[in-house]
C-alpha cells in the first residue's frame, strides 16, 4: 500500500513531483492542519514534510503533534542547515533536515534511514517506576526489578535513572559509571547501539546501568529527547528498567514506549493523596491499563489500610511488598540489591512483582499458578 506524505507549507511543483515519483501520495496541509492533527487520534499521514526554506521558525504545534503522533516521521526542507534551527527541531521530533536544491539521491536517502528505523523499532518492554512522594522505595523497586529481569534474561536488561541529577541507582547497585544519562539525551542523534553501550555499566548484580549524572544538563531537556532515548534502549535490550523523578513533567511526557508505569504509594496519607492525583495524571495521558498501582513498606495493621487507598487512589492496588528496613538499609549500604538473596518476604515479593511484569512464572510453579501466588501477597486469589 502506498505512503502518504503531508507536505506542509506553501507548496512546490518539483518536490511534490520528486514525492510522488517514490511512490507516496501527495497532501497539501496548511501550518494550521498541523496544529488541529494534534488534537486527534489519527494523523492521516505516514509522514510529515514541512517545507521552511521561506521561514527560519518551526511551527508552533510541531512539539504537540510529534507527542500524539511519535510513529509519524517528520522532514524538514530548509534554504539553509541552520544549526540553531536544526537543533530546535530536533528536540522537538523532527528525523531528518534536507537542504534546497534537494535531490532525488538525498531524498531516497532520507526517506531509506526513515524506513530503516521504522523497522528496527522498539522491540523490548519497558516498565517505569514513580514514588507518589519522595522516599517511598521506587528506586529500590526499580533496582530490584531489574536486577531479578537480569537474572532471566542475562546480558539484556538495562536499568536507566531518569533523574537528571544525583539519582541514587548507582549506590544501591554499588556501581561507579563514567558516563550517565545527561550524555546519552546530550547526543540523541548518536543513540546506535554501541554508543549507548558505552555509556552503560554492568553492574555486579546483573543489569547495565545508565546512571544519573553528578551534575545539572547543559541543556533543555524535553519529551522528544527522552522518547527518543527510551526508544533506542528499548530496540536493544530485552526489559529495560525507568527509574522516574516525580517532579518532572518532560520525562513524564516522554513515556509512550512504556508497557507499565508502576506508581509506588505507601501508606502516609499525603502520600495515598499524592499517588492519587498522579495516578488520574497518567491514566489521562496513558491509558488505566498501563498504569498500575503499588505499595511500599506495606503494614497490615497501618492506620491505612490497602482498602483505604484503593478507594482514595481510585484503583486497585496489584502489589504489596512488604516493609522490612533492616534488609532494606543493609541493602543500600552494601550496594547488593534485596533480590539477590532468597531470604526475605520482601526479597520474594519483589522477583514475584518482576516475573509479573515479565509475564514469567515463579520458578517453582507452573505458569497456571502465577496468579495464586500473588494473591497470597494481595490477599487475592
Amino acid at each position: 500500500m502506498n505512503q502518504s506524505i503531508a507536505l506542509v507549507g506553501p507548496g512546490d511543483r518539483q518536490v511534490e513531483q520528486l514525492l510522488r515519483a517514490r511512490g507516496l501520495t501527495v497532501v497539501s496541509w496548511m501550518e494550521r492542519d498541523l496544529a488541529a492533527r494534534a488534537q486527534h487520534a489519527s494523523a492521516s499521514a505516514d509522514i510529515v514534510l514541512l517545507d521552511l526554506r521561506d521561514t527560519l521558525r518551526l511551527p508552533a504545534a510541531l512539539e504537540a503533534f510529534h507527542r500524539q503522533h511519535a510513529s509519524v516521521p517528520v522532514l524538514l526542507l530548509l534554504s539553509s542547515l541552520d544549526p540553531t534551527l536544526m537543533l530546535e527541531a530536533m528536540r522537538a521530533g523532527v528525523k531528518e533536515c534536507l537542504q534546497e536544491p534537494v535531490t532525488a539521491e538525498e531524498l531516497d536517502a532520507a526517506l531509506g534511514r526513515i524506513a530503516v528505523s521504522r523497522d528496527s523499532g522498539p522491540v523490548g518492554d519497558v516498565f517505569a517506576f514513580l514514588g507518589a512522594k519522595g522516599g517511598v522505595g521506587a528506586t529500590t523497586a526499580a533496582v530490584n526489578v531489574a536486577t531479578e529481569l537480569s537474572h532471566l534474561r542475562a546480558g539484556s536488561v538495562l536499568l536507566v535513572d531518569l533523574h537528571l541529577a544525583y539519582g541514587d541507582a548507582a549506590i544501591y547497585l554499588g556501581a561507579e559509571p563514567r558516563f550517565s544519562v545527561a550524555d546519552a539525551l546530550e547526543n540523541t542523534h548518536r543513540l546506535d547501539a554501541a554508543f549507548l553501550k558505552s555509556l552503560c555499566i554492568k553492574t555486579k548484580a546483573g543489569p547495565e546501568l545508565l546512571a544519573s549524572p553528578d551534575r545539572a544538563l547543559g541543556l533543555l531537556v524535553d519529551a522528544g529527547r527522552v522518547r527518543a532515548l527510551i526508544d533506542a534502549a528499548a530496540r536493544h535490550y530485552r526489559y529495560v528498567v525507568l527509574d522516574l523523578c516525580r517532579t518532572d513533567p518532560t520525562v513524564l511526557d516522554g513515556l509512550d514506549p512504556v508497557k507499565k508505569i508502576l506508581v509506588l504509594a505507601n501508606q502516609e496519607l499525603a502520600t495515598v493523596r499524592g499517588a492519587s492525583r498522579m495516578a488520574d495524571t497518567l491514566n489521562k495521558r496513558y491509558g488505566k491499563d498501563r498504569v498500575v498501582l503499588a505499595v511500599s513498606r506495606y503494614d497490615p495493621n497501618a492506620g491505612i489500610g490497602q482498602q483505604d487507598i484503593e478507594r482514595v487512589v481510585g484503583s486497585k492496588i496489584r502489589h504489596l511488598l512488604p516493609s522490612d528496613y533492616r534488609v532494606a538499609l543493609e541493602a543500600l549500604n552494601t550496594g547488593r540489591p534485596i533480590a539477590m538473596s532468597n531470604q526475605t518476604r520482601l526479597a520474594g515479593a519483589l522477583k514475584i512483582l518482576a516475573r509479573e511484569l515479565a509475564e514469567v512464572p515463579d520458578d517453582s510453579q507452573p505458569l497456571k499458578n502465577t496468579r495464586s501466588i500473588f494473591g497470597r501477597l494481595t490477599g487475592r486469589s
